[in-house]
């Protein structure tokens, strides 16, 4: 089979120009062959191997570039990488490799095109394209790739259970390319997933983050969750998780599957947004409900306090998963926190004063909290959904007023404590916090406006109250 319209960029003749003039059997292979084969998206990277030295290629194709165009050169792995056009490339001679039981890090000697492909992880990323002049466009596909991308199939080229026990990574990167590109993962490659879960300890929790970010990032992140939890490979590496799922029945009164119920919210907010946190808000929403589980008689099951305890649990779960402890853990937190204020809202006659609240505490981030309030509606009653959702927009219409009347959001006080200390002609102390607060508190209650003049008369009056006179 022959490829050669699918490899019209400019690069490719460069490459073939390069690979010819080295005389080294050159390829394109990986994730661009398998990516222009399904007509997915345009390529960010590209991958070359070629039989001979990487770097010698790169730097040959560098000089045929032209531009001074820089080579990084990574001397320890034998690969190039170059810029050209907006694309990443990067070039490296054919490997064979063999692994240590206590190492995912192979080995690694020259090898053939057939060693090199023999090490792909996937037989849909082990498909390559010729790019020598003679047979230009030659599709070399030993594992029958072609065939598993056309029935969207993910499977090892070699067996199983030695390509992932050999590097346990591959078991995470199975699941996230069956979940980016909706495909099946073959019956004893996922048996053999289930068989080596727990060789996952070898790999850094950086690299089980990255490709677990990715899956979040994908278009429907369920797929990747519900194969995480039934290979158990999430058991290794997010137990909180794991802890939602299941339904204990007291009294013949259950509470919903808050694993599923999770996933759930998860894939109705990436409908609308590819903000990571954002998705992890999602993700992380409900995750104290099983330390907040209580049966009460009357009630049946609650949850009460899991916003506060959920938002608790966040910095140490953004550790665990070494995940960023910044401004993005501090979002999520606050979202998870603030995630049942909105509902509750919804289903009361909506206050000026409830409304001011939620806008100074949520800031900036209020359009994206009621974006996980919305997704958060999962019920299978569609009448209850539409008047959520209705009741949600009269939310926004009153957040939308009262923030175009009082311009609560991100509200800096009136009165600054340093004036408050220049007033009363005090030194620093709590009475100053106390005061702040008043103020804070009657603009939020509607009792004043956020005006200076009026903040000014409520001072004096709150003050007098504490014993503290204006001096003169």
């Amino acid at each position: 089979m022959n490829l050669k319209e699918h490899i019209q960029y400019p690069i490719f003749s460069i490459v073939s120009q390069a690979a010819d003039e080295l005389a080294y059997e050159t390829y394109v292979i990986g994730g661009f062959v398998r990516d222009v084969i399904l007509e997915r998206n345009q390529p960010t990277d590209i991958d070359f191997v070629c039989v001979g030295s990487g770097i010698e290629l790169a730097n040959k194709v560098s000089e045929l570039i032209g531009n001074n165009t820089k080579v990084q050169i990574f001397k320890n792995f034998g690969t190039a990488m170059l810029r050209y056009q907006g694309l990443e490339l990067e070039f490296v001679g054919a490997r064979k490799e063999s692994y240590r039981s206590d190492s995912r890090k192979p080995v690694v000697e020259d090898g053939t095109l057939d060693d090199d492909q023999n090490r792909r992880d996937f037989t849909i990323n082990a498909l390559a394209i010729r790019l020598n002049r003679e047979h230009f466009g030659e599709l070399i596909d030993p594992f029958n790739g072609l065939k598993d991308v056309e029935n969207k199939i993910i499977r090892t080229p070699l067996e199983p259970n030695i390509t992932f026990s050999d590097d346990p990574l591959r078991m995470m990167r199975a699941i996230r390319f069956a979940t980016q590109l909706n495909f099946k993962i073959e019956e004893p490659s996922l048996k053999a997933i289930k068989d080596n879960t727990s060789r996952l300890k070898i790999i850094s929790q950086e690299r089980i983050t990255e490709e677990l970010n990715k899956i979040i990032l994908s278009s429907q992140p369920s797929i990747g969750f519900k194969l995480l939890f039934n290979t158990e490979l999430l058991h290794q590496f997010f137990p909180n998780m794991v802890e939602l799922q299941g339904v204990e029945i007291i009294d013949n009164k259950g509470h919903k599957d808050n694993f599923y119920h999770t996933l759930e919210v998860l894939d109705n907010i990436c409908k609308n947004t590819d903000n990571l946190w954002l998705r992890w808000t999602a993700i992380l929403h409900d995750i104290a409900k099983p330390d907040s589980k209580k049966f009460e008689e009357k009630q049946g099951w609650t949850f009460h306090g899991h916003d506060f305890l959920g938002s608790k649990m966040v910095p140490k779960i953004f550790k665990e998963l070494k995940l960023p402890q910044n401004e993005k853990m501090k979002y999520v937190q606050k979202l998870v926190r603030l995630h049942l204020r909105p509902i509750v809202l919804a289903q009361e006659i909506v206050t000026d004063s409830a409304i001011r609240r939620l806008l100074f505490d949520a800031g900036d981030d209020i359009e994206d909290l009621m974006t996980l309030c919305d997704a958060d509606i999962t019920s299978k009653n569609p009448e209850k959904v539409k008047r959520y959702l209705n009741n949600f927009q009269l939310v926004r219409q009153k957040i939308k007023d009262v923030e175009e009347r009082d311009q609560i959001r991100n509200m800096q006080p009136p009165i600054s404590g340093e004036e408050i200390i220049d007033i009363f002609d005090i030194k620093p102390s709590k009475e100053i916090g106390i005061l702040k607060n008043a103020i804070k508190d009657a603009i939020l209650d509607g009792i004043i406006s956020n005006k200076k003049k009026e903040a000014y008369q409520f001072l004096i009056q709150k003050a007098a109250e504490i014993g503290l006179k204006p001096k003169k």
